[in-house]
């Protein structure tokens, strides 16, 4: 599913080029759960906006799905965004005037699809994390754990090929993180590809491979 070959990114700082990430090269298949992990600085967050198309490389190959995209323009980038990838936040992202319900909903207006299926999405999305019983509330009337909970629907919701999560735990207290991580093992005994990205060695290892960054180079190493 995911293949970067020999990818940099590269900025000028004064006279110096600086690699947040440096020739690195990495593969993730289809249907795997993989822990991407690094201290502060690494290029993980790096590499999670190239993985995730919010951002292109400046060496080397990006593919996704087959297709090669490093050369994409922003209008086939946020269309790639919008259909393949389901993203999952540290801060959840959600909009605090609306309902449960309608956050998740909200990709789906994007993506113009029928009021009708829209309905049949967010239904099913809010029932596969136990939350449908919440739809109606707004994020402020939720537990940080629920609101995490609203965010995996609102990515579940479009039925993207990957899921990139980045930090996702991050705001929870260990009790509800690992809540949340049980939600992504169910996720990902249905067969999705999960990305996760984590400064948090314990949280990386929930995955069936970790891949190390330091200083913009890409190492494996066991779980």
């Amino acid at each position: 599913m995911i293949q970067l070959h020999e990818v940099s990114k590269i900025y000028q700082m004064g006279s110096d080029r600086v690699y947040a990430l440096n020739h690195a090269t990495m593969e993730i298949r289809d249907g795997e759960f993989v822990s991407i992990v690094g201290p502060s600085g690494s290029g993980k967050s790096t590499m999670m906006n190239i993985i995730g198309c919010l951002d292109t490389t400046d060496e080397g190959s990006y593919i996704l799905d087959g297709v090669s995209i490093e050369h994409y323009s922003e209008k086939e980038l946020a269309k790639i965004r919008s259909q393949k990838i389901g993203f999952i936040f540290q801060n959840f992202n959600l909009l605090p005037r609306l309902t449960a319900a309608e956050n998740v909903e909200l990709p789906l207006i994007y993506q113009r699809f029928s009021a009708q299926e829209r309905k049949r999405r967010v239904q099913r999305a809010m029932e596969q994390v136990e939350l449908s019983h919440r739809m109606g509330h707004r994020p402020t009337e939720l537990s940080g754990g629920q609101q995490q909970r609203v965010a995996i629907a609102r990515a579940l919701v479009t039925s993207p090929s990957l899921f990139l999560a980045d930090e996702p735990t991050g705001n929870l207290d260990s009790k509800t993180g690992e809540e949340i991580m049980a939600l992504f093992h169910s996720l990902h005994e249905t067969g999705n590809t999960i990305v996760l990205i984590t400064h948090d060695n314990q949280v990386a290892k929930e995955a069936e491979r970790k891949i190390y960054i330091r200083d913009g180079k890409v190492m494996e190493v066991a779980v």
